[in-house]
């Protein structure tokens, strides 16, 4: 199998086109860009030496195996060369075929995380619930931040309301990190007085993330959070950034914006009242 960077390919035919088109857009840049698409296709069906002369729709076109497909997926990661979308558009196009092949990349943690990451969004666009109990279990034990527990909550989040009984089944007992992911995906779904006092008892302990929990019960769109936001909003010590997004909150659930507060000193207030400096 054949590893070619095609966003350098690209760049070379960019250029050799420019220079013999150039009177198709003389200095009108806008109409150049508006164009690139169109010759982008162009490239995806001229040959290259570097694919043996095969054009880079016909050389990934040609693989037929899921197998081959993944494994190339793993070279071109492991190899730092930016991954084509004909190949993932291909691994998606195989289906059910690379289902497993792709999980099994997912749950092993050896395995380089951005193959990981790469193979759930790959799943989410093939489609289907079959991962769903892995990415719970993969994001339950997080004590801290994951890109690749925030990409498989968005994946959990695609999947509907399926999610929320499990996801609650395992709240209590899961890592600190891993109940604020939870949260995010919860908030999905309202109508649930479980997600509602989750996401009340977040906002009122994780003090740090006032700002994230007063977007996720504004989400959650219960009129019960109404008091709690407009209690919060009168801490002598929030910070200009919370009180912005908790003043957004208690407007999405249809009660009065909180009156401005002096924040001059603040380091964000201060940062943004100076950007138009």
């Amino acid at each position: 199998m054949i590893i070619v960077n095609l966003d350098e390919a690209f760049e070379t035919y960019l250029k050799h086109w420019m220079r013999d088109n150039a009177e198709s857009y003389g200095t009108n840049m806008d109409k150049l860009e508006e164009m690139i698409p169109d010759v982008y296709t162009e490239f995806l069906h001229t040959p290259l030496e570097s694919l043996n002369g095969q054009t880079p729709e016909e050389y990934f076109g040609s693989i037929r195996d899921a197998g081959e497909l993944v494994t190339l997926l793993r070279s071109y990661i492991l190899s730092h060369t930016p991954v084509p979308d004909l190949l993932l558009e291909r691994i998606v196009e195989t289906g059910k075929e690379a289902e497993p092949l792709l999980l099994d990349l997912i749950q092993n943690p050896e395995q380089d995380e951005e193959i990981r990451m790469t193979a759930v969004s790959l799943m989410q666009e093939i489609g289907g619930d079959r991962p769903m109990n892995l990415y719970i279990d993969l994001i339950a034990p997080l004590e801290e931040s994951s890109d690749l527990g925030d990409i498989c909550a968005e994946s959990l989040c695609a999947m509907g309301k399926q999610v929320v009984e499990p996801v609650l089944a395992r709240y209590e007992t899961a890592g600190a990190a891993a109940k604020n992911i939870f949260a995010d995906i919860l908030c999905n779904f309202p109508g649930d007085d479980r997600i509602y006092a989750i996401l009340e008892e977040r906002f009122r302990t994780q003090t740090g993330m006032r700002a994230l929990f007063a977007s996720y019960l504004a989400k959650y769109e219960d009129e019960r959070a109404l008091p709690v936001l407009m209690e919060a909003s009168q801490m002598p010590e929030l910070g200009y950034l919370d009180f912005v997004e908790i003043a957004n909150a208690i407007e999405a659930l249809g009660g009065e914006r909180p009156a401005e507060r002096e924040y001059a000193g603040d380091p964000y207030y201060e940062a943004l009242s100076h950007m138009g400096d």
